[in-house]
Order: structure tokens, then C-alpha cells, then sequence
């Protein structure tokens, strides 16, 4: 009857990991960022693989910590416990990648938020509402949050609730050496020994790798600790090897670590060891709390930290349960995974955030045609897409499933506003009308322009195309798309692919389901596609089946207007809606075309021109909404 299957207890950081690989620290030129420290991480790698977890930590009261909270949420992480602290900074890490045995991090958590930790934080109803209970060993070093964890525990063997510890020793987060030694993972000491067995009778699963249980006790005799460990807790524990894998002990232990039960390994390239502890454990909770057997568990411990050590970052590292289930069937193709492009692919479209289900997309990114309006100037063409956001924001007043398009060359004032509003945003980086397809002259010759943009924001690209076209034609124009495709992978925003073949030649039936097989022939997988309206049900069909068969995972379709009366975008979007994998509309012209015009020429003021546009908006919604309702009553 619980609604948690686990809380995770302890740190909260922002990691800022160094995007250059094989330099140090000193030199690295750009970083990126993600949520890290080891309770965090677990959290959101076991929300991944379907487990309903919660976080019990403190964040600042500033952008860091919002950040965290935000991305927690995206993961499906519960953040009731997450408290905000309004007097201290949220933790930084900076991470490196020198090389497969040199990982570089620096811990800036000089009374940061998480270590202002207490028992006043530690919600009864909360922990009475889980399973399990996972506390990490940093939280063990200071007396407040030692006294936190300790009632945590506490409240959770009470209601009946499983333990679990992941020992994760870092020397300098117990004063044990200085700031520049973060990625010492061993020192002795006989006084963090003695505090951690003075804990450890409180846990039913206890994780670490040699040298954590080296320190729990307090012998580098691996054998010695695990047994001095046993002589203090019935738990089962689990030594993690490496490369040689792990193995768990559920009796005695036995004279050799190859006596302990273990799961099937994964021989992969060891690219980043940070955070793969975390992923590790991600995976054997899973096993644990489904009730699996302890190799099984194992082994989705070991596919698990495989991942995390093949890529970059920790927490964005780990699998979902379906890029699991994928691999663990499938195997291994190559051993650096990070470039395995099939699961790749898996990975990126199964992680993506947020719900778009539904779509309704006011698509204000023209450029052409307005500046071809009488009257109009790049100020008034930007002042006018103001407005166009203020009628979107109108529309969608707080409601989810609404967005916008809108270009930054002419639009830069509203595409920066939207941010953070909640609105889907795609943003087009086509030259207007080109043909063969060339790209807004900010993107870059190496299309590097998008390393500037906001994570939030989507890729979109018009291309004009035709199965008759040209080879030369054709080349050309999937040169362009296929390096455009690779630059938003690698800055890690989703890609909306539009294509209009009317424009271009004749069409029927199958030429729009044609285009969208060659795309993915080519190894472009649009997490978006944008289509044209389709006269037929079986165009349609078609169109669908295409994407279906090379892409289960896709984000789906929106059809967009080309400047169609109401009337005409009401019977196609009634054919359209009859097809789940259309998300809804992204319209323009016939929101604010009109508008437009009588705006340009001083014929109307801004709020008049706000309120038409928000009311033919609202309008084109409450069309593909009953649309979609009938669909769904037809079916």
C-alpha cells in the first residue's frame, strides 16, 4: 500500500563536468551540468528504471538548487523531502576525464545546503510511505546529518521498511585530506571506522567497493573487513571488483571474494568511472526491491554501472528499464557503448523529459512573410512576435500541451522570454524558402550555433523535398540534415524534422511516408516530425507506419496549417486526429496573418492585436481538442 518504493538521503550537488576528454581540470575550455551526489544520482537512476523514488536532501535557495529540484521532477523523483535552505549555497562538483585511470573533481561544499541536513527535515509520513530507506556514508560525518539519517533509519525499521547503505568513502568529505584530493578514494582512520560500525547494524543491504569496506573494517585485508563488517550486521553485502565484477554475501564469508554469489559481468572500454557506483546501485536496488535473486540483481547492477562507465556525466548516464531490457537481450556490439548508435538512440529517446502528448503549437517563426508585409521592419517584425507570445501565454495559462515556434534572427526578444514559461519551444534554422537547404547564417559553417542555445529549446528544420528529386538534389540537402541531426545530438536538444513535398512535385498516398523512410535509412531519427496536412486517412496510415517501424520511441507528429481558412484546418485536423502519433497542430499564418497586416499598418494596437490572436489560437485548440476527442470515441 506504500506509494514509494524507495528514499535516497544525503547529497545534492550540481556537477559541472568538463566536456573536453584526456586534459586536466586546469585546462578544460567548457563544462556541462548535471545533478550529482551519490543519493541524488541513485534517485534518479532507479526513477529511470521504473521505481518510484524520493529524495531527502537541502538545496540553496538560489538557480543551482532550483535547477535541482526542476530535474529531479523531469526524472519522476518525489521531492517532498527536499527542503530549500535559505541561508546556504547548493553543492558544486567539478569532474574531469583525464584519462581511463585519472578522474579529476574538486567538491565545493563548504556548509552547502545538503550538510545543514537535520532531523527537523526528516518527515515521518514521508518515510512511513516507502519500502526502503537508502543512506549514503558522507551524511555520517558531521553530527546533524548523522542525527537526520539516524532517525530515518529509525522511522523506517519501524513501519516495517528495508535499509540499505552505499558506504561511498571520499577521504576529504571526512576532513581526511584537503580540497585537491577528491579523487582519493581511500585514507584509514580508525575514527570514521568506528563511526561507520556503530551504524552499520542498522541496515539490511550494505554496497561498496574493496576499499569502502576496507574502511567499514578497518583492515585493507578484503576478506578480514567483509568478515569484521559481518561481525556487526546480518546484512547482506555486496563488494563491488571493478572490472571483475561484484558479488554478494547473504551467510558467512567465505576465504575467497569468488565464493560470494555474482552476476553475469559486461567487458566494455572504461571511459568515466564517476558516478558508476551510483548506477551500479541504481540496478541492484531494482533487482532488490522487485524481489529478483541476487545474481539477477547483479547482473542489472553490472549493465547498469556499464553504462555509466561508457559516458559522459553520471546521473545522464544511466539506462532506462526499456534501454535495459534492450541491452541485456541484445548484448554487446561494440565496448564503448557511448558510440553503439542503436543504443544510443534507445538511450536518448526513452530519457527525454517531460509529457507532449498533447500538442497545440502556435508557430509565429516566419520570417519571409512577414518581412514581405507592408510597413514591416526587423524592430516592428520583433515587436510583433512580443505580442505573439503574450496571445500564446494567454492561451495557455499554465495549462500543459501548449508551445510555441519562434526564430531567434528576427524573434529573439520573445524566443528569450518564453523560456521558462512551460511552453514546448521549437526554434527553425532554416534560410527561409531555400532550396537546396541552407541554414540561418548564426548557426555556423561547423553548426556550432547551437552549443548557445537554451536545452529547452528544439531544433526545427524545413526541408523542401521530394522522392523525385535529383540525386544531386538529394545529396545535398541529406548532407545538411544529417549534420544537423549529429550537431543537436551533441548538444543534447531534440530535433523536429518538417518536410513539405506539395511544394515541390505532385504527391499521393505514399510520397510523405516515402521521404520519412529515407530520413531513418540514413540514420536520422527526428524526435519530431512535422507534416502537412494529408487528404486521406491512408496517406496518413502510411506516413504513420513509416515512423513506427524504425522509431517506437518518437516524440510524434504535429501537423502543421500552410496558411489554410479554419474551416480546411478543422476537416484535416479531423483526419489527422484519428492518428494517436499525431500530437496536435503547429499553425501560424492563419492565428496571426491577418493580425499581421492590420498590426504593421497602424490599423489596430497591441492589445487589439493580442486578443484576436489569442482568440483564433484558442479557437484552433478547442478544434483539435474535439477532434481528438471524437477520434478517441470512433476508436
Amino acid at each position: 500500500m506504500k506509494s514509494l518504493d524507495l528514499i535516497t538521503i544525503g547529497r545534492a550537488s550540481v556537477d559541472l563536468y568538463g566536456a573536453q576528454i584526456g586534459g586536466r581540470l586546469e585546462d578544460m575550455g567548457s563544462f556541462r551540468k548535471y545533478i550529482g551526489g551519490s543519493p541524488t544520482n541513485i534517485a534518479a537512476g532507479t526513477a529511470r528504471l521504473g521505481l518510484k523514488s524520493a529524495l531527502i536532501t537541502r538545496v540553496g535557495d538560489e538557480h543551482m538548487g532550483r535547477f535541482i529540484r526542476e530535474e529531479l521532477l523531469r526524472e519522476g523523483v518525489d521531492v517532498r523531502g527536499v527542503r530549500t535552505d535559505p541561508e546556504r549555497l547548493t553543492a558544486l562538483v567539478l569532474l574531469g576525464i583525464r584519462d581511463e585511470d585519472h578522474f579529476p573533481l574538486i567538491f565545493y561544499r563548504e556548509n552547502c545546503a545538503d550538510m545543514a541536513l537535520c532531523e527537523d527535515d526528516i518527515d515521518p509520513a514521508l518515510i512511513a510511505d516507502a519500502r526502503a530507506v537508502v543512506a549514503t556514508g558522507t551524511h555520517l560525518s558531521h553530527p546533524r546529518t548523522e542525527a537526520a539519517v539516524l532517525k530515518a533509519l529509525t522511522l523506517a525499521r519501524s513501519h516495517g521498511a528495508q535499509t540499505a547503505l552505499d558506504i561511498d568513502y571520499r577521504p576529504n568529505l571526512w576532513g581526511l585530506s584537503g580540497h585537491g584530493d577528491g579523487e582519493n578514494r581511500f585514507i584509514a582512520s580508525a575514527a570514521v571506522t568506528a563511526k561507520l560500525q556503530a551504524t552499520l547494524p542498522l541496515f539490511d543491504l550494505i554496497v561498496g567497493t574493496e576499499e569502502e569496506f576496507h574502511i567499514a573494517g578497518g583492515t585493507t585485508d578484503t576478506i578480514a573487513a567483509l568478515r569484521a563488517v559481518r561481525a556487526v550486521t546480518p546484512a547482506v553485502l555486496v563488494c563491488k571488483r571493478g572490472a571483475a565484477g561484484a558479488v554478494a554475501f547473504t551467510c558467512e564469508i567465505p576465504d575467497t571474494l569468488d565464493e560470494g554469489e555474482a552476476g553475469p559481468g559486461f567487458p566494455i572500454e572504461v571511459f568515466n568511472v564517476l558516478g558508476a557506483g551510483d548506477g551500479f546501485f541504481s540496478g541492484l536496488l531494482k533487482g532488490w526491491l522487485d524481489g529478483e535473486s541476487w545474481p539477477k540483481a547483479l547482473e542489472y547492477a553490472n549493465a547498469c554501472g556499464a553504462f555509466a562507465v561508457s559516458r559522459h556525466g553520471c546521473t545522464p548516464a544511466y539506462p532506462s528499464w526499456e534501454e535495459l531490457q534492450f541491452f541485456l537481450e541484445r548484448g554487446i556490439r561494440r565496448p564503448d557503448l557511448r558510440n553503439d548508435a542503436e543504443l544510443e538512440q534507445i538511450h536518448w529517446s526513452t530519457n527525454r523529459h517531460g509529457d507532449w502528448s498533447e500538442m497545440r503549437v502556435f508557430a509565429f517563426d516566419h520570417r519571409m512573410q512577414l518581412e514581405d508585409m507592408a510597413g514591416a521592419t526587423p524592430a516592428k517584425i520583433g515587436a510583433f512576435k512580443e505580442l505573439c507570445l503574450a496571445a500564446a501565454l494567454q492561451v495557455q495559462d499554465g495549462r500543459p500541451g501548449h508551445g510555441i515556434l519562434c526564430d531567434n534572427r528576427l524573434g529573439r526578444r520573445a524566443l528569450h522570454a518564453a523560456s521558462g514559461t512551460g511552453l514546448w519551444i521549437g526554434r527553425p534554422v532554416e534560410w527561409p524558402g531555400s532550396r537546396p537547404l541552407t541554414l540561418e547564417p548564426e548557426i555556423g559553417p561547423d553548426y556550432g550555433g547551437l552549443s548557445e542555445w537554451a536545452l529547452e529549446d528544439v531544433v526545427k528544420v524545413l526541408c523542401f523535398c521530394h522522392p523525385d528529386d535529383t540525386p544531386e538534389m538529394r545529396a545535398e540537402q541529406e548532407a545538411v540534415v544529417t549534420r544537423l541531426f549529429a550537431a543537436a545530438r551533441r548538444n543534447r536538444l531534440e530535433f523536429l524534422l518538417e518536410i513539405i513535398p506539395s511544394k515541390v512535385g505532385p504527391v499521393d498516398d505514399d510520397t510523405t511516408a516515402t521521404l520519412i523512410r529515407r530520413f531513418y535509412e540514413i540514420g536520422i531519427h527526428p524526435d519530431w516530425w512535422k507534416l502537412e496536412p494529408m487528404k486521406t486517412a491512408r496517406a496518413w496510415e502510411n506516413a504513420v507506419a513509416a515512423i513506427e517501424e524504425n522509431d517506437p520511441y518518437t516524440r510524434g507528429i504535429v501537423v502543421l496549417g500552410l496558411d489554410a481558412p479554419e474551416a480546411e484546418l478543422a476537416e484535416s485536423f479531423r483526419v489527422a486526429a484519428a492518428q494517436p502519433l499525431v500530437r496536435g497542430f503547429a499553425v501560424g499564418r492563419t492565428i496571426f496573418g491577418a493580425v499581421a497586416r492590420d498590426w504593421m499598418a497602424d490599423r489596430i494596437n497591441d492589445d487589439a492585436a493580442v486578443a484576436e490572436m489569442a482568440r483564433r489560437y484558442a479557437r484552433l485548440c478547442d478544434i483539435w481538442d474535439r477532434a481528438r476527442g471524437a477520434a478517441r470515441v470512433a476508436a
